[in-house]
C-alpha cells in the first residue's frame, strides 16, 4: 500500500478524493484499529506522510475537518505502545495545524480527562524519541506560505513555536 500511495500520488490523490469516505472508513477500521503492532504503527506513519504531501492537500483538509478522524487519532495517544503514541502524535499535530481543523471538536476532546494527561505525556515523550524532523519543519516544507487563516504550529515540546 505504501508503494502505491507514494509512487502514484496524482492518480491515488484523485481516487482517494473521489472515494474519500469509503477509503478512510476501510483504512481507519482495518489498519489503524488493527491489533497488530506493526500494522497499526506503519499505517499511522503512512497516514502522517500522506497528509503532509502537497498533492494530498485537499484530502488533508477533509481528513482534519472530521471530528471522528481527530478522535481516532487522539485515541492512538492512549495506546500502551510508545511508538504508536509517537506516530499518532505526529498525525495529531497535522490535525492541529490543518487549515480547516474543527476547533470546537479539538477543544472538547482536549478537555476530555482521559486524553488530556496522555497527550501531555506523549508531547514530552516525543522529544525523548529523538527524531530530527518535526511536524513543524515537515509542514513548512510541504506548505510554504501557509494560508489566510494562520494557526499556531506546535514545536517538538507540544507548545506553539514563536512566530517568524
Amino acid at each position: 500500500m505504501q508503494q502505491i500511495l507514494v509512487k502514484h500520488k496524482g492518480m491515488v490523490s484523485k481516487f482517494v478524493d473521489t472515494n474519500f469516505d469509503l477509503f478512510f472508513d476501510r483504512y481507519n477500521n482495518s489498519l489503524i484499529r488493527s491489533e497488530s503492532y506493526v500494522t497499526k504503527r506503519q499505517s499511522i506513519k503512512l497516514l502522517g506522510e500522506v497528509l503532509l504531501d502537497r498533492q494530498f492537500y485537499d484530502i488533508m483538509t477533509r481528513y482534519v475537518a472530521s471530528g471522528d478522524n481527530l478522535k481516532l487519532v487522539m485515541w492512538q495517544l492512549k495506546d500502551d505502545r510508545k511508538m504508536v503514541q509517537y506516530e499518532g502524535f505526529h498525525v495529531f499535530k497535522v490535525c492541529l495545524t490543518g487549515v480547516v481543523g474543527p476547533e470546537d471538536d479539538c477543544r472538547r476532546l482536549m478537555a476530555s480527562p482521559d486524553l488530556r494527561g496522555k497527550s501531555e505525556q506523549v508531547a514530552r515523550g516525543a522529544q525523548a524519541v529523538g527524531h530530527e524532523q518535526t511536524a513543524t519543519a515537515r509542514l513548512s516544507t510541504h506548505f510554504p506560505g501557509g494560508s489566510d487563516r494562520r494557526r499556531p504550529v506546535l514545536g517538538r515540546e507540544g507548545v506553539p513555536d514563536q512566530a517568524d
